[in-house]
C-alpha cells in the first residue's frame, strides 16, 4: 500500500513579495514617466496663460478649420474602413478561396508600411508627376494637397483595424451557427445580421473606437498629402505642429489638450467595451446555441 506524498507546488516567478513590488514599483514610474506625465504637461501648459487664451485658441478659425477637417476625415474613413473590415473579415473566415492567405498579408501592409512612407507613394500615384496625375489634372480633379488626398492617407493607415479585431474572432466561432441558418433557408443578409452580427459586435465596436482614435490622431501620411495649408488642409495634428514652429507653444497644448481628451475617451470607450464583451460571455455564454431560432 503506497500513500501519495504531496508535495509543494515549485515557486512560480513573482511570488517573493520583494520582487512583485519592485515589478509592479518599476511599472508604476514607467507610466508615470513615460504616459501620464506628458498629459498632466499639456493640461499645465494650455491652461498657463489662463482660459481667456484657451478659448481664443480653441475658437481661432483656423484650430476650427482644423477641427472639422479631422471630424471629416473620421466621418468618412471610420465606415468606409468597418465596411472594408467586416466584409474582409467574412470573406477570409467563412468561405475558402485560393489567395486568402494574399488577403491577409494585403491586410497588414498599413501595419508594416510606415505612414510616410505611404503619403509618399499617393504622390506617385496620384500627383502631378505620378501615374494618374495628369489624367486627373486633364479633368480638373485633385486629389492631393486637398481634402481627398487626406481622406485616403486616412483611410489607408486605418484600413487593418476594424479587419484585425473580427478576423481572429470569427476564426474561433468557426462556420456552424451561420451554416445551419442558411440550411434552414435564411438568406445571406439576414443570417449575418441575426447570427453573425450579434456575435461579432462588441470586436466590432472595438475595432471602430481605435479606427476613429487612428484617424484623429493621424500625422505622417496626412503631412505628406496635405501640404499643410494653413486655414485649409491642416488636420488638428499638422495644427499643432505649425502653431509649435510659430513659437505659440501655448496654442500648441491648447490644440494638442483636444487630442488628448479624445484619447482618455477612447481608452474609456475601450475598457467599457471590453468589460462589455466580457460581461456578455460571462452571464450568456449559450447566447448563439440556437442559431435556428435566430434566423428563423
Amino acid at each position: 500500500m503506497s500513500t501519495v506524498v504531496k508535495g509543494r507546488k515549485p515557486p512560480r516567478v513573482g511570488d517573493q513579495p520583494l520582487f512583485r513590488r519592485a515589478l509592479i514599483g518599476i511599472v508604476l514610474v514607467l507610466v508615470a514617466l513615460i504616459i501620464l506625465a506628458p498629459l498632466v504637461i499639456i493640461g499645465v501648459e494650455a491652461f498657463a496663460k489662463g482660459w481667456a487664451v484657451y478659448r481664443d485658441t480653441i475658437v481661432h478659425p483656423d484650430t476650427r478649420h482644423a477641427i472639422m477637417l479631422t471630424v471629416l476625415a473620421a466621418l468618412i474613413a471610420v465606415p468606409v474602413n468597418t465596411a472594408f473590415g467586416i466584409a474582409a473579415a467574412w470573406a477570409i473566415t467563412k468561405f475558402d478561396f485560393r489567395g486568402k492567405r494574399f488577403l491577409l498579408v494585403v491586410i497588414e501592409i498599413p501595419f508594416s508600411v510606415s505612414p510616410i512612407v505611404a503619403g509618399v507613394a499617393y504622390l506617385f500615384v496620384y500627383g502631378l508627376q505620378g501615374i494618374f496625375g495628369p489624367v486627373l489634372d486633364a479633368y480638373g480633379i485633385k486629389i492631393l494637397f486637398a481634402i481627398p488626398g487626406i481622406i485616403l492617407a486616412s483611410m489607408f493607415v486605418t484600413a487593418p483595424f476594424v479587419a484585425r479585431e473580427l478576423i481572429p474572432l470569427m476564426q474561433a466561432q468557426g462556420r456552424d451557427l451561420e451554416e445551419a441558418a442558411t440550411s434552414l433557408g435564411a438568406s445571406g443578409w439576414r443570417t449575418f445580421l441575426s447570427v453573425t452580427l450579434p456575435n461579432i459586435k462588441w470586436a466590432l465596436l472595438y475595432g471602430v473606437v481605435l479606427c476613429n482614435a487612428r484617424v484623429m490622431g493621424e500625422f505622417g501620411a496626412v503631412s505628406v498629402v496635405s501640404g499643410n495649408i494653413r486655414g485649409q488642409t491642416n488636420t488638428l495634428p499638422l495644427h499643432i505642429e505649425l502653431l509649435y514652429h510659430d513659437y505659440q507653444a501655448t496654442g500648441a497644448f491648447a490644440s494638442a489638450s483636444i487630442l488628448a481628451l479624445i484619447a482618455v475617451f477612447t481608452i474609456i470607450a475601450k475598457v467599457a467595451l471590453e468589460r462589455q464583451g466580457a460581461g456578455r460571455v460571462r452571464s450568456d455564454p449559450l447566447a448563439a446555441a440556437n442559431p435556428a431560432e435566430k434566423a428563423s
